[in-house]
């Protein structure tokens, strides 16, 4: 499904949010992917995806709120992933074309990995929420999912949206995408986890491995 998007090569460092003028590209073709798929069915609607949301960010802001130290936190927010994200789609969505020659091992291998990155990568990015809260403030439906909104709030700085894509394409109500102040994670990831698979000379297992330690 994700296969249409093209490859964009990362600029600066992989733990990078900041998306280049190329990689917009990824987001409107990963938008018309969505666009293009059936209406959602009657068991996700406007309330059911921002009741889920508000589970998201009622943990997230426990999570902040908690004094438990980095690494805690990290192990929290793969929970939290585990839990509410449709990590299998958003696994295979960074992975690309890859993912086709890929083997179940494989593929079972790098989610799992990307699972742990993910949390690690954007746990760093909510940690920077501390002191602050994120609150649901909207939700609306975009053709074949639901975005919900949300805005931090954090001390002595201007509040920013974070939005959440919802569907249950997989059999359950999950979120596949964030977008935080614009940046929007299924593109960016599908740029840097790209070239961190150019570096490794395509072989899907060093990529495994290094996401493991990143």
């Amino acid at each position: 499904m994700m296969t249409l998007i093209s490859m964009i090569p990362m600029q600066n460092d992989p733990a990078n949010f900041r998306l280049t003028r190329r990689s917009f590209t990824s987001v409107a073709l990963v938008s018309s992917v969505f666009f293009a798929l059936p209406l959602p069915t009657a068991a996700l609607d406007v309330g059911a995806a921002r009741g889920l949301i508000d589970k998201v960010v009622a943990d997230v802001n426990t999570i902040i709120g908690s004094g438990h130290s980095e690494s805690q936190m990290f192990g929290d927010f793969e929970e939290l992933f585990v839990k509410y994200a449709d990590v299998p789609v958003i696994a295979r969505a960074a992975l690309g074309v890859a993912a086709r020659s890929a083997s179940a091992a494989q593929m079972a291998a790098f989610s799992k990995a990307y699972q742990g990155y993910l949390s690690r990568k954007y746990g760093r990015r909510f940690r920077e929420f501390i002191g602050g809260k994120i609150e649901v403030v909207d939700a609306k439906p975009i053709k074949s999912y639901y975005e919900v909104i949300s805005v931090a709030t954090l001390a002595g700085e201007t509040p920013f949206d974070l939005r959440w894509h919802v569907s249950d394409k997989s059999g359950r109500n999950l979120f596949f995408n964030i977008i935080i102040e614009g940046v929007n994670m299924l593109a960016s990831e599908r740029t840097e986890i790209g070239a961190l698979l150019d570096r490794n000379g395509g072989d899907l297992d060093k990529l495994i491995a290094q996401l493991n330690t990143i």
